[in-house]
């Protein structure tokens, strides 16, 4: 039986768009409650009734997350240069899909209204 599971996670960042215009309003630097939405897919194991431990999930994402994102400029980290969620996903998904075989997607969400979801390559 195929199912997806999905974990939430949350981090705090800046970041400043520098490839839209000057007069764009995310051109200046500001800053978002980011939410991520890790969703791993595959066959429920039939003795343990469950495709993967949600903590195992966790153990992997959230040392990322804070390592690397919480509290952060995100264009002061390598690879987001232009951290725009679309490319956050990417960076995202380029960290996590060689330690969560079963990944499905990634969705960030910018704000409570605006999201992106990527599901690899």
């Amino acid at each position: 039986m195929r199912v997806e599971l999905t974990k939430t996670y949350g981090f705090e960042a800046a970041h400043r768009l520098p490839m839209v215009p000057p007069d764009h309003k995310c051109h200046r630097m500001h800053g978002h409650s980011f939410r991520v939405e890790v969703c791993v897919a595959g066959e429920i194991d039939e003795r343990m009734g469950w495709l993967i431990d949600f903590g195992d999930i966790t153990a992997i994402v959230e040392p990322l997350l804070k390592r690397e994102l919480d509290h952060r400029a995100l264009n002061d980290v390598p690879g987001l240069e232009n951290p725009t969620s679309e490319l956050l996903c990417v960076w995202l998904w380029q960290r996590l899909a060689p330690q969560l075989p079963l990944l499905a997607s990634i969705t960030v969400h910018e704000t409570c209204a605006a999201r992106c979801t990527y599901r690899g390559a």
